[in-house]
């Protein structure tokens, strides 16, 4: 056993500890860390490990293995030069994953050992003799209860000929007429009386490799027809639920050679049995390596590896696993899903997404963040106004959350089991924004549907319309919206029927309506209609008190998209968030969120100040951007520009301490275009990362 001592007692070094623990190979002298009060620390006490602050005295001459988890670059040098040379000194994050995988080693060893005993106790604990010779004729299995019966040991009996044990056995003869031979009477030498069942053992290829006898005292004759199991019936079973299923099945021996194959398999893959049995596992592989062979290498399972298979070189996603039987590999069996139909089922749940969105408000009341007394003001008269039937106008800068006012106040009304329909008015034409709010008839304009077609107010008939940016309506829709305020009535495109509707409009903005009807851009009248309930809808720079609230909940978003799992931020990088003024409100913070996220290790798993990219409030700017009025006046353009882009370079450069690698990612730029622009301006900085 190896003595080892764990150097760190954070996070880190109490999971090694605990994994290491749990082994036997492994023996944990001491865990050291400069913090009294260190998870690892505590845990190693419980355990009667030693513990210290000072690695240097508990490093021995028998101390064959170091683990260091301080993450500290100078503790690792500290102790490489002061280890003995027999000592191995492994980074924190290697001694984790070593530690999982001796884990996973002994489990599967547990595994075996069970999985052993169980066939043992099965084989030794049924009321029938049996007795197997291979096809030399020698016993190669002979179970408890043969050996009560013919009275001889195991010992004295495995691996000799099967004449020497029962001179009178015709198993010899089973194996050259390769005939069975059922309920036979025999006395045996002791004078005990059987009723055997002599059985050849032939492959599937017809080769003989032995035969076996089932026997039982002739006592239990009566109770033999009940009692033997139909193998033939099992076998018939098993073979019914490969065949059945809808993933392909593929069987190989310990070789890679294959030994079966299901119906699934030839459909997925376009290989038939001839193509597969008997040949190598590479067989039906068209891009990527055997993992059939793989495993039998490695005698580890591989699980969901993306390949390509058969002569169409078809998607599919490859599961395979080793079949180890008494410690002895005897080959493995893989399962194959068919991409395309994954892809197929993923693109009808991407559509029904998009048709979820467009029909129904996602957000309600809860989802809102609001603790300042403008927000929770906000957030009360929203409510006020789900409960009536007025048009509602959202108002605020943009990112601050309209949108979500909107879906809450639907899902708040009784309206909330109707549609939801969304619309941009600046996202689209004045042309296509008239027919796509009101419709069109047919032969409105050219291109017009057969029979024209039903409006965005008639889709939302008895539900709400949320119109977003109302304030870039042009003048002529202004009008038809207006009507619909009114009237309660929409007339299409090319039409002259009015059609009534009942519909609850949810009117957004974030530009100054009043200055609008000013420049006479924005009716007056249209304005009134709006403006009966307005809502006015805080800036994030006077609610910085809900940023670590809002941090969680977009964090939890976050991880669900890019599929991480970061758990918050520290108490030094909220603060930072809380000194910018935040221009682009809740939409910026998502973005600030999600780029510190993208750029984290994936073990780390709190947000710091260093992972956030360089907030620059509009006065900072001001002071640290490019000057202007240093440049002589006889500069060109083009010399302003290059002086411009070298400052940008060299000022990033030095914030990621001279890592290329990062600059060129924060900058949209490639690594090899970063360096043609470092070498232009000549710019000097450390080699990169």
């Amino acid at each position: 056993m190896q003595n080892v001592i764990i150097v760190g007692a954070g996070k880190g070094g109490t999971a090694i500890l605990q994994i290491l623990n749990e082994t036997e190979v492994l023996n944990v002298r001491a865990v050291i860390d400069r913090n009294d009060d260190a998870p690892g620390l505590l845990l190693a006490k419980k355990y009667n490990i030693l513990t210290g602050k000072d690695w240097r005295k508990y490093l021995t001459e028998d101390i064959d293995i170091i683990i260091e988890v301080t993450g500290d670059e100078l503790v690792f040098k500290e102790l490489l030069e002061a280890r003995d040379k027999n000592t191995v000194l492994i980074p924190g994050s290697v001694a984790y994953l070593i530690a999982q995988l001796m884990e996973e080693k002994e489990e599967l060893v547990s595994k075996h050992r069970k999985e052993s005993y169980k066939h043992d106790l099965i084989f030794n604990s049924t009321d029938d003799g049996m007795l197997v010779i291979d096809k030399e004729g020698t016993v190669t299995l002979y179970n408890d209860r043969a050996q009560q019966m013919i009275g001889i040991s195991r010992e004295d009996v495995l691996g000799k000929h099967i004449t020497n044990i029962i001179p009178k056995s015709r198993l010899t003869h089973v194996m050259e007429t390769r005939r069975p031979e059922a309920n036979q009477e025999m006395l045996l030498d002791n004078g005990v009386k059987i009723i055997t069942t002599r059985i050849p053992i032939i492959d599937e290829k017809g080769r003989l490799i032995g035969a076996f006898a089932v026997f039982k005292d002739i006592t239990e004759v009566v109770n033999l027809a009940e009692e033997i199991t139909n193998l033939k019936e099992i076998q018939t079973m098993l073979q019914a639920i490969i065949q059945s299923s809808d993933d392909a099945i593929s069987v190989v021996d310990e070789h890679g050679r294959g030994i079966l194959i299901n119906p699934a398999y030839t459909r997925i893959t376009g290989l038939s049995q001839e193509e597969v049995i008997g040949q190598p596992a590479t067989t039906d592989i068209s891009e990527g390596e055997s993992m059939h062979m793989k495993v039998l290498q490695t005698r580890r399972a591989i699980r969901g590896t993306p390949m390509r298979v058969g002569p169409n070189k078809k998607e599919v996603v490859v599961n395979v696993a080793p079949i180890i039987v008494k410690g002895k590999l005897k080959g493995s069996v893989g399962v194959i899903h068919d991409m395309s139909e994954i892809k197929s089922l993923n693109r009808e749940l991407i559509r029904a997404r998009q048709i979820i969105r467009n029909l129904e408000a996602k957000y309600s009341f809860e989802d809102i963040i609001g603790l300042s007394e403008e927000m929770t003001l906000a957030i009360e008269q929203a409510k006020l106004g789900a409960k009536t039937p007025a048009t509602v106008l959202l108002r605020g800068e943009s990112g601050t959350g309209k949108e979500l006012f909107a879906h809450a106040i639907h899902n708040a009304s009784d309206r909330k089991y109707n549609k939801f329909i969304r619309v941009n008015c600046a996202a689209l034409s004045e042309s296509l924004l008239e027919s796509e709010l009101f419709g069109y008839e047919e032969g409105a304009f050219s291109g017009a549907k057969r029979g024209g077609r039903r409006g965005l107010f008639e889709e939302a008939n008895n539900g709400s319309i949320f119109l977003d940016e109302i304030g870039e309506l042009s003048a002529n829709t202004q009008a038809k919206l207006l009507r619909v305020l009114q009237e309660r009535e929409i007339v299409r495109v090319g039409g002259a029927k009015s059609v009534p509707i009942n519909v609850r409009v949810i009117a957004a903005t974030n530009v100054n309506l009043e200055k609008g009807i000013a420049n006479g851009s924005f009716r007056e009248d249209l304005y009134y209609r709006l403006n009966r309930m307005p809502i006015h809808i805080p800036p994030l720079r006077k609610r910085k008190e809900e940023i670590p609230l809002l941090c969680e909940r977009l964090i939890q978003k976050i991880n669900q998209d890019y599929g991480r799992n970061v758990e918050g931020l520290t108490v030094d990088a909220i603060a930072e968030l809380q000194k910018y003024e935040w221009p682009g409100n809740v939409r910026e913070l998502e973005n600030i969120l999600g780029r510190a996220i993208i750029f984290m290790n994936y073990h780390e798993t709190v947000i710091d100040v260093q992972h956030l990219p360089e907030l620059k409030n509009k006065q900072n700017e001001k002071e640290n951007s490019f000057r202007m009025d240093e440049l002589e006046d006889s500069h060109s353009l083009a010399e302003m520009m290059d002086r411009f882009e070298a400052n940008i370079l060299q000022n990033t450069l030095n914030k990621f301490d001279g890592n290329k690698t990062l600059t060129a990612k924060m900058l949209g730029l490639s690594v090899r275009n970063l360096y043609y622009k470092l070498e232009k301006y000549k710019i000097e900085k450390n080699s990169m990362q």
